[in-house]
Formats: C-alpha cells, sequence, structure tokens
C-alpha cells in the first residue's frame, strides 16, 4: 500500500514516516502543497490513500482535497489538523476528506484511521491475496503455498514486491513499473535494485520447492507465471 504524507512539521512528518514504513506502508512524504498535487496527478505512480495537513505551503490541505475530488479521484484522504471547531470539521469534510484527525494524536490512533479508510475504500486490502496456489498472508507478512505446507517469512520488500507481482500475474511488469510503485519518489535506490530482490525473492521461493515461478522477459521486464 502506498501513501503520500503530506506534512510540513519535519518532525511529526518524519515520525508519521518512520511509524508508517515500519508497519509496511510505502510513504512519500513532501512538505509543499504544490509538490503535493505534481505527486498526485503524476501518472507513473498510483497512491492507495493520501493522509495531508490542513495548513501547509503552496496549495493548502483543503485546496488539494478540492482539486481531487474535481478530478473524481476516489483516493481516501485523512485530514490531520489542529483546527478543531464544529465548523472546521464540516469544511474539511465538505472539501473531500474522508476522516478528520485532531493534532496533537497518538500513532495508534492514525494507523486505526487509515485502516478503517481502507475497510471503506475501493482499494480494500484483503486479508490474504491469492492467485493460483500461491496466498500472501497480510498479517503475518508470509506466503503459503499448496504445493507446500511451510509458511515463508518474507521482508517487508519481498512482501511488497511479490504482492505486486500477483496482482500482475502472467502480465510483463517492467523494471520502471516496479521501482516507481514500489520505492519512494525520493529514494536513491540503485539502478539494479529491482533485480536485486528479484534474485533474493526467486530464492528465498526455490528454498521450498517454488520454482521458475518469476520469469525475466528480457528487455521488457518480469513476469510471474502461475495458473489461476
Amino acid at each position: 500500500m502506498r501513501i503520500l504524507l503530506v506534512e510540513d512539521e519535519p518532525d511529526l512528518g518524519a515520525a508519521i514516516e518512520k511509524k508508517l514504513t515500519r508497519d509496511r506502508y510505502i510513504v512519500d512524504w513532501t512538505q509543499d502543497g504544490n509538490e503535493a498535487w505534481a505527486y498526485l496527478t503524476q501518472s507513473h505512480t498510483q497512491y492507495t490513500l493520501a493522509v495531508i495537513d490542513w495548513m501547509l505551503p503552496g496549495l493548502s490541505g483543503i485546496e488539494l482535497c478540492q482539486r481531487l475530488r474535481a478530478r473524481q479521484s476516489t483516493i481516501p484522504v485523512l485530514m490531520l489538523t489542529a483546527r478543531d471547531s464544529m465548523n472546521d470539521r464540516v469544511t474539511g469534510l465538505d472539501a473531500g476528506a474522508d476522516d478528520y484527525l485532531i493534532k496533537p494524536f497518538g500513532m495508534p490512533e492514525l494507523l486505526a484511521r487509515i485502516r478503517a479508510l481502507q475497510r471503506r475504500s475501493p482499494q480494500l486490502q484483503p486479508q490474504n491475496l491469492q492467485v493460483g496456489s500461491l496466498m500472501l498472508e497480510y498479517s503475518s507478512s508470509s506466503l503459503r503455498s499448496q504445493e507446500s505446507a511451510i509458511k515463508i517469512l518474507l521482508t517487508a520488500k519481498e512482501f511488497q514486491l511479490l504482492e505486486y507481482l500477483m496482482k500482475h500475474a502472467n502480465q510483463i511488469v517492467s523494471t520502471e513499473q516496479i521501482r516507481n510503485q514500489l520505492w519512494t519518489v525520493n529514494s536513491d535506490s540503485a539502478s539494479n535494485v529491482v533485480a536485486a530482490h528479484i534474485r533474493l525473492l526467486r530464492r528465498k521461493l526455490s528454498e521450498q520447492g517454488i520454482n521458475n515461478a518469476i520469469e525475466t522477459v528480457y528487455g521488457l521486464g518480469y513476469r510471474l507465471n502461475i495458473a489461476t
């Protein structure tokens, strides 16, 4: 799940980014409303959810919500603000925010609000993702196969990579597509980072008897070959 975090308070933004990343979210963090709009309207990255502060340099959180809804975007938006009057809450919700969290707040409440928005949104995350004989378990960050009773524990990036391939099973996805979706905009990812993670994931799968599942299509990218 990829989240756009728009928060101009450096300490709070860094704390939120760190917590969300630890909880297996991919997070792009910006402190400017205009930059946030550029992120939201780029074609090569799709966000599952946006966490947006009300008061920002450039475009405000309210303006960002209004622009999103004017474009018929259905991305769930959680608004962060110190404004706690009833009129302010109405303004935020009328602008297009799906939920409203008053500062200061605890990280457990923030995560609970995000999970609630996931459950209500079209991008609902399942407890399990099954494609053919492979099943990803979100609760345990692991993979199971019908050919083996063994649970394969995955790192956060292995989980994200396999999830992306399973959601595009039997399709060719390019290295650029994978990097754009699974690494943050500002990451210093090396040109071979995708190939390196594919190699590690293949090794982990083959150790449990799942061989030749991820095919390299030379010059084009990768494909998860699996009977669906």
